[in-house]
Order: C-alpha cells, then sequence, then structure tokens
C-alpha cells in the first residue's frame, strides 16, 4: 500500500498507466484535465491513508470503464453541454416534478405522459425517488436498498433507461434523487457491515457501546425525534449505528475512500442509464467529526469536488443539484461550478409564503437584494414548494434588520398555516410538531396553502403570483405536477399505515384526474389556474431577459410589494412587481421615473403608460418590458 504524493508524481504515474493500457483517447484528454484536480482532493481527504494511492488509481479506472460503457448518444450530449455549458440557464427552462406511481402508476404511465410534458414545455423532468427500497415506510423511497434496481412496483432499470432516451429525444432531461448520506438498512453494503464481512466493516459508522454515541450527540442535532432520539440506533446485537434520519436508514462513512469509490460507481451507473441531473440530497450531513454539529463540514464540500472531477473524466454532461435546506449562507456554500451547479433556493420559496402570511413583501425583497446573487455557471432551481415540508428557513440576523424576532414569527407561521391563526386562509398540516418547544414544519399542496381548498377569494391569485415569482427570478423554475390544475390536500394518507405517521402524504396526493380534465374548463378552479399559469410559462420562453440569474432589485416604496428588474440588452429590461396585499396598491410616477415611461405589459399585450404610475391589484403580478434612462 502507498500514501498519497503531494505532489505531480502520483498523476503522472496514473495517466502513465492509462497510456499503458490503451485507454480511449477522449478519455484520457478528460483526465489530463480533471485528475490533477481529483488527486488534490484525495490528498486532503485521504491523505493520511496508507492505501490512499492504489484506492485513487481504483478510482480513474473505475471512470476509465465507465466511460468504455457509455452509450454514444451520451457521448454526444456530454459534447453538446460542453459546447454550450450554460445551457440549463436558458430562459426555455422549465423543471416538473412528481412520484412516478402517485402520477402516473409506474414509468411506462411516465412515458405516456411526454406529450403533456412538451404541451406544458418542460425540459427537466425529476422523478422522486423510485429506486428499490423497504416495504412499507421508507422515508417516501428515500431509504435506498438498490440504486441499480427500480422499485418493481415502477418498473425496470431497462425501462428506466429507455425512458430517459425518450425524454432526451424530447427535449426534457432526466433528474434523480441520489441518495448518497445513507442507504437503507436493507442495502447489501449494511447487511455486509453488520456481518462483518471484510472490506465492508467500516461503511458505516458502528460502535460497541454508547461511549462514542454519546460524545458525538453532545454536538449533534436530532432530525426525527418523532423516530429516534439523538443520531445513533441501537441494532439487534447490542451495537449502536449512526441514523442521522429514520432509524432504517444508517449514515455512510466517508472517511473510507472505499465508500467514495463505491457510491462513485452508483453515480456512474445512473448517468450511463441516461440520467442527465442527480439530485444530491442531504448534502450537509455527509461528513463526521467528533466535537462538531457533523454538519457542512470542509470535508463534505470536498467530497462533492470530487465527485464531480470524476463524474466531469466519465459522464461530463451530468450535473449535481444540491438539496441544502440549511442556514441561507451555507445553502449558497455548495453552488460553484466544481460542486453543485444547480441547488434549490429554499428561501425564497420559504419567504414568499412569509410574504403572502404577513402581507409585506420585505422580508424577500431583502432576500432576492442580498442572497440571490451565484457563481457565474451555477443557477437556482425556484420552487414554491416540493415534496418535503415548509420549514421557515430565513436568517434570524436578516429578519432583526426589520424588526422581525426570528422564534416568534416561526411560530406565528406555522399556526398561520395549518390553520390556527386569526384570518388565515391557509389549510395546511403541522409535520414534526414538537409540543415541548413549538418546532414544527408545514405540509400542504399550493392550493391548500394559499387558500383555495378554504374558499378565500384571493386563492387563485396567490397560486399564480407565487409561481410568478418562481418563473421571473432566473435559474430553472420547478412546478410540482398538479399544482398547475390547482391539486388540494389529500387527507386519506392518514388510511394507509405506511403512511400515516408522516403528514407529509397530505400534498403527494394521486394524480388529479378530474382536475386535469377540468383545465380547459374556465368555470373551474383547475381551468382558470391552468389559463393563467401557462400564459406566464408561454411568455417566460419568449423572454431572453428572464434566463440566466442576474437581478437588480428595484425599491417600489410600498411595504406589500416585491420588485426587482431583470436587465437585457439595448437597454431594455423586465420590471417584475408582484403585491402581496389583499387589497391594490399604487406604485408611484416619481418610484418610477428611472425608466423610460412607455412600457409593455408582457402578460396582458397591453402598452402601459409608466409616467402615470401603476397599479397592482390585490395578489398581482406585472411584467413589464421597459428601458432604463
Amino acid at each position: 500500500m502507498t500514501q498519497l504524493n503531494p505532489g505531480p508524481h502520483d498523476v503522472s504515474r496514473i495517466l502513465g498507466d492509462l497510456n499503458s493500457a490503451g485507454a480511449d483517447r477522449e478519455f484520457i484528454a478528460h483526465a489530463e484535465l480533471h485528475l490533477p484536480r481529483l488527486h488534490e482532493l484525495f490528498v486532503r481527504l485521504y491523505g493520511e491513508r496508507a492505501d490512499g494511492l492504489e484506492r485513487l488509481a481504483s478510482v480513474v479506472d473505475l471512470a476509465r470503464r465507465s466511460w468504455t460503457e457509455r452509450p454514444r448518444a451520451l457521448k454526444a450530449l456530454d459534447r453538446e453541454r460542453d459546447s454550450s455549458p450554460d445551457w440549463f440557464e436558458s430562459e426555455r427552462m422549465l423543471g416538473g416534478v412528481c412520484y412516478v406511481d402517485r402520477y402516473a402508476g409506474g414509468l411506462s404511465g411516465i412515458r405516456d405522459q411526454i406529450p403533456y410534458f412538451r404541451e406544458l414545455g418542460l425540459t427537466y423532468l425529476h422523478l422522486m425517488p423510485l429506486f428499490e427500497s423497504p416495504e412499507g415506510n421508507s422515508d417516501g423511497g428515500y431509504a435506498v436498498s438498490s440504486y441499480r434496481r427500480v422499485n418493481p412496483a415502477l418498473g425496470t432499470m431497462e425501462e428506466l433507461a429507455a425512458l430517459a432516451a425518450d425524454l432526451r429525444r424530447a427535449g426534457i432531461s432526466l433528474v434523480v434523487d441520489f441518495i448518497f448520506n445513507h442507504t437503507s438498512n436493507e442495502h447489501e453494503w449494511a447487511q455486509k457491515a453488520v456481518a462483518g464481512e471484510p472490506g465492508y466493516e467500516d461503511f458505516y459508522l458502528i460502535y460497541p457501546d454508547r461511549e462514542m454515541p454519546d460524545a458525538f450527540e453532545r454536538t449533534t442535532r436530532e432530525i426525527f425525534p418523532d423516530d429516534h432520539a439523538g443520531s445513533f440506533v441501537q441494532l439487534d446485537d447490542g451495537r449502536w449505528i449512526w441514523a442521522t434520519f429514520y432509524h432504517f436508514q444508517w449514515d455512510l462513512n466517508y472517511a473510507n475512500p472505499a465508500v467514495f469509490e463505491a457510491m462513485a460507481g452508483e453515480m456512474l451507473f445512473l448517468a450511463n442509464q441516461g440520467v442527465e441531473i442527480l439530485r444530491m440530497d442531504a448534502v450537509a450531513f455527509i461528513w463526521k467529526r467528533l466535537g462538531t454539529t457533523c454538519e457542512s463540514l470542509p470535508e463534505a464540500h470536498l467530497l462533492l469536488q470530487a465527485f464531480n472531477a470524476v463524474l466531469r473524466m466519465a459522464a461530463p454532461g451530468l450535473l449535481f443539484k444540491s438539496e441544502a435546506i440549511v442556514h441561507p449562507d451555507e445553502v449558497v456554500s455548495y453552488i460553484s461550478p466544481d460542486e453543485c451547479q444547480i441547488s434549490y433556493n429554499p428561501l425564497q420559496m420559504a419567504l414568499t409564503w412569509e410574504a403572502l402570511a404577513t402581507r409585506d413583501g420585505r422580508l424577500l425583497q431583502q432576500a432576492l437584494e442580498r442572497r440571490h446573487a451565484l457563481p457565474e455557471g451555477t443557477a437556482w432551481v425556484n420552487y414554491v414548494r416540493s415534496h418535503d415540508d415548509i420549514g421557515w428557513t430565513f436568517a434570524d440576523e436578516d429578519a432583526a434588520e426589520l424588526g422581525i424576532e426570528g422564534y416568534p414569527h416561526r411560530r406565528f407561521l406555522n399556526d398561520f398555516y395549518v390553520g390556527r391563526a386569526e384570518g388565515t386562509f391557509a389549510r395546511g398540516v403541522p409535520f414534526q410538531e414538537n409540543p415541548r418547544t413549538g418546532d414544527a414544519r408545514v405540509t400542504g399542496t399550493t392550493a391548500s396553502l394559499a387558500g383555495i381548498e378554504a374558499g378565500d377569494a384571493g386563492g387563485e391569485d396567490r397560486v399564480i403570483l407565487a409561481h410568478a415569482l418562481a418563473l421571473s427570478t432566473g435559474g430553472i423554475p420547478l412546478l410540482y405536477l398538479g399544482d398547475e390544475v390547482a391539486q388540494l390536500n389529500d387527507y386519506s394518507y392518514g388510511e394507509r399505515p405506511e403512511e400515516a405517521g408522516d403528514s407529509r402524504w397530505v400534498h403527494r396526493p394521486f394524480r388529479p384526474e378530474q382536475r386535469y380534465a377540468q383545465r380547459t374548463d374556465a368555470d373551474t378552479p383547475a381551468g382558470r389556474v391552468f389559463s393563467r399559469l401557462t400564459r406566464l410559462l408561454e411568455v417566460r420562453r419568449a423572454t431572453p431577459e428572464l434566463g440566466g440569474n442576474e437581478l437588480v432589485a428595484f425599491d417600489a416604496r410600498v411595504r406589500p410589494v416585491v420588485a426587482f428588474l431583470r436587465p437585457g440588452e439595448s437597454g431594455f429590461a423586465v420590471l417584475v412587481a408582484a403585491n402581496v396585499a389583499d387589497s391594490a396598491v399604487e406604485i408611484d410616477a416619481l418610484t418610477l421615473s428611472g425608466l423610460a415611461p412607455e412600457a409593455l405589459d408582457l402578460i396582458t399585450g397591453a402598452p402601459v403608460w409608466l409616467g402615470a404610475g401603476i397599479t397592482l391589484a390585490a395578489h398581482g403580478v406585472r411584467w413589464l418590458r421597459v428601458r432604463t434612462r
């Protein structure tokens, strides 16, 4: 065994071995470009390991073999992506997300929906966890028992690869979850680790007694206290294993480079099935160190960069999407061209709902001014709601500047969105509510949270406003499929034993067939929401200013108004203004005087004279093409 050498000798040796073995010239070119960086990262992560060099060489050989097996069509896509690296920043990008079984029954049903996806304009389809997982409660599929087998109830890996090809031909990139912090307790690696099989005993963090678990738990936090206390669960033989989330999800030990190699192999396998984007689940938790929170440690970033370097060699067209529901400063820290190229934007999502509850746009406006900018070559994924709960992830220090105290404000928002506050329009359900601390998160479909379920007069307008913001702030807007026809909460989840204990299933309804049938009927909420939302989608596709990420905050000087400019060419820009109040507001002519008075309302197609100011209806949104003076 040989330790890694900090200098260039190791890289030269591995490249020499590739040349001697007659490796593909294109792969060697990739390796020459990315191996030095991978070597540097391995030195930082595994420089003290006696097997460091051998493990690095093994990872590179794994990448070589994967490239050899990569289908010709995917190699062509790699070259296309390399020639247009900003492809995902286009104003034509639109994402959709769904559970395969609930939306379409199985993978064949998803294939049948491709014509509808094209009608909607999707260019990105995120299929929620679809791999083999334990029966019953599997955390919605986030407890993975095999990354190479599809849940038999949904289809097969061969069907997934065929679906990926069909989607690609339709101009739609396939996105899947990559759950790499943990596996299920039924995964082959987990079973071998518990049995002490050589080579697997160090894949997870297993301790013979409570000494080390107690030491770690002095500084880690409980994530799902309803499931188990602390960060560890006890095995049948009395030992303790790390389980950050549910008791059947066991955390992997990335301090062992064999785990890195194994997971790189799973990523490369999925890339060769035609997956174009991997949603990197729970990125903040992937490295553990005693005496810390074991969240967002520097090594977590190094691991993501190292995985990126491997993918750049063998599947260079693939992107990583970060899922980090943490402090806003930490969310941004995972986003870079060599880490996660795209990322959920949980702050904008949460503050959109905050603004609608308070009828005050200031906290969201502040976030757009301060926390929207990203490094070049990256983009936000902007969404109104996801499969998960809504947590109020704003920074307390930001709120304090506006006279808002974080803890009571979060309590108010939770009460408001679960229907406990006076004057609420929302019909959400609490998730993981802690009666001792009052902590909770909120679940619910967009329509139910916005007031449509309650019959509130502003419900449909709030749905459109929330989506209009996600569509106009740049990056990739993401629709939870079914929300475009105003689907409501599904309270029947409580009748299914495997779901009854997890209120997030309330907003993961089965495909709302009746509402889809009504999508052209203007006399129904489904028809009105669909018509208005698809008009916004049409306008966005035709408006280059709405691509990319550049955003300039615009002070409308009206407390309920969120406003910003999306700059374009030749002095033009799009002014976006949204009113979160329950009554109309005016933006006066003086406030708009920095813009030329002639403007065009992109949504209605009508000319607008800014010299007289503009009116925003209750929950109204304007997209105005303007010229800056």
